[in-house]
């Protein structure tokens, strides 16, 4: 073994981290598991969408592989920008000319084009504007939204943050309709068990999410809700943004694993709704027996959780520790919204460690001993090397007190069942069609 491969892996007991930073930034490293979604991925959901990426051929390989494995290379082309383009004075003229060529080529006419630049472009000072207006002067049928491929916006606001916004920018104002309800900014259908689909379609709204959406016609009906809901961190900004643009009223209603919380949420939802509150005893009744059930399945086996499994991933903590889970590791570079599950968990549970989520000496994590691990989430599963583990991303649709119900049973299969570690997270964009599993 190279001497690389004894750097210590970054890591912290929860007692000795401090909530305002974990772990300085420095180089990063991207493990092998590929579940999260990238914006190739989320693109995909606005029906009927063309996305066209003009960035540097690197880059385009990513992206190219991303549809090829989604079976969507029809809905995908690529403009490739060159050293040459960056000092000649063609760099927009160069878009336009480009993404002319590539519609006069489609077998029919989109409805919207999601054009994508990369940071190069930033750079370069390219006047993203003015392409797309002469674009859509030029092609006044069909409707062209900036996206964007560049991670030098993580610290202003992510690629993630923006794609979730840059989703509704093809939806045209509408007359607000009182009985129809959105749900803004997820990948993927909230689970319609939850509490939260059951209050909105049980008092009798219609409920829009593009995950839900079968055609063009559907999307563009989603301006004219009410109500637009939001239960990510990242998502808050295209929540108030289709409120700013349509005149409806934003809620934003974390995904949380805090009884009081999911509570709270559930009240102000009702309220929004002029609904009566549920009474929710039955189903706090079902999470501790599910909880409970489980604990005793998997007795004292270690836990580690990572972010990318579940939002609020100390919340979740807490959680398992107050229902007797020996949790031992978070994998996190900071507790974001959580500081009330950090607190608890660092005067209840000061022998937590946390680990880095990116940083490059993390690779040296799964080749160390350990002993056997239960993780909930696919970069816990790798850096722990543990075929037991839950596969799920970002809470997999799951929402409320049925979504901690359908998580403890996850938990309980975890430990019973083993899964294939290395083929499973494999598969880039968890929840999609891939050419991969065949």
């Amino acid at each position: 073994m190279n001497k690389r491969s004894f750097v210590k892996p970054p890591s912290k007991l929860i007692a000795d981290t401090d909530v305002r930073e974990f772990f300085e930034s420095g180089l990063e490293y991207n493990t092998p598991a590929r579940g999260m979604w990238n914006i190739v991925h989320t693109g995909m959901l606005v029906p009927k969408a063309h996305q066209i990426f003009a960035c540097a051929q690197g880059c385009l390989r990513g992206v190219i592989l991303t549809a090829a494995e989604m079976f969507a290379l029809d809905r995908m082309s690529w403009i490739s920008v060159s050293e040459e383009d960056m000092f000649d004075g063609t760099l927009e003229s160069d878009i336009v000319d480009g993404v002319s060529e590539i519609i006069g080529k489609l077998p029919e006419r989109p409805p919207v084009i999601l054009l994508y630049l990369s940071c190069i472009h930033l750079f370069s000072g390219a006047d993203f504007g003015s392409i797309i207006d002469e674009l859509s002067e030029k092609f006044p049928d069909i409707t062209f939204v900036d996206c964007y491929m560049t991670p030098t916006m993580r610290t202003t606001i992510s690629p993630v943050a923006k794609m979730a916004q840059q989703l509704y920018a093809a939806l045209g104002p509408l007359p607000i309709n009182c009985r129809s309800v959105n749900i803004i900014g997820n990948d993927r259908p909230t689970d319609e068990d939850s509490e939260l689909v059951k209050i909105i379609r049980e008092n009798g709204f219609a409920l829009r999410d593009i995950t839900l959406c079968n055609s063009y016609e559907e999307y563009l009906q989603m301006s004219e809700s009410f109500l637009d809901l939001t239960y990510f961190p990242y998502t808050y900004g295209a929540g108030e943004v289709m409120k700013e643009r349509f005149g409806g009223e934003h809620l934003y209603l974390p995904n949380s694993f805090d009884y009081d919380t999911i509570k709270d949420n559930y009240s102000r939802l009702c309220a929004a709704l002029e609904a009566d509150v549920p009474d929710f005893k039955e189903d706090i009744e079902a999470c501790e027996n599910a909880l409970e059930k489980a604990h005793d399945t998997v007795g004292d086996i270690s836990v580690a959780i990572d972010f990318t499994a579940v939002s609020r991933p100390f919340e979740l903590a807490a959680l398992l520790c107050r229902h007797g889970f020996n949790v031992r590791y978070i994998i996190a570079d900071s507790a974001g919204e959580e500081t009330a599950a950090f607190e608890y968990l660092k005067a209840e549970r000061p022998d937590i460690r946390i680990f880095a989520a990116a940083n490059v000496n993390m690779l040296n994590v799964c080749h160390e001993p350990h002993e056997l691990v239960l993780a909930i989430g696919q970069k816990a599963a790798y850096y722990f090397a543990t075929d037991n583990f839950v596969n799920i991303i970002l809470n997999a649709g799951l929402y409320g007190f049925s979504g901690i119900t359908k998580l403890a049973a996850l938990i309980e299969d975890a430990y019973l069942n083993k899964k294939d570690r290395k083929t499973v997270i494999s598969l880039k964009g968890f929840g999609c069609a891939s050419c991969l599993t065949g």
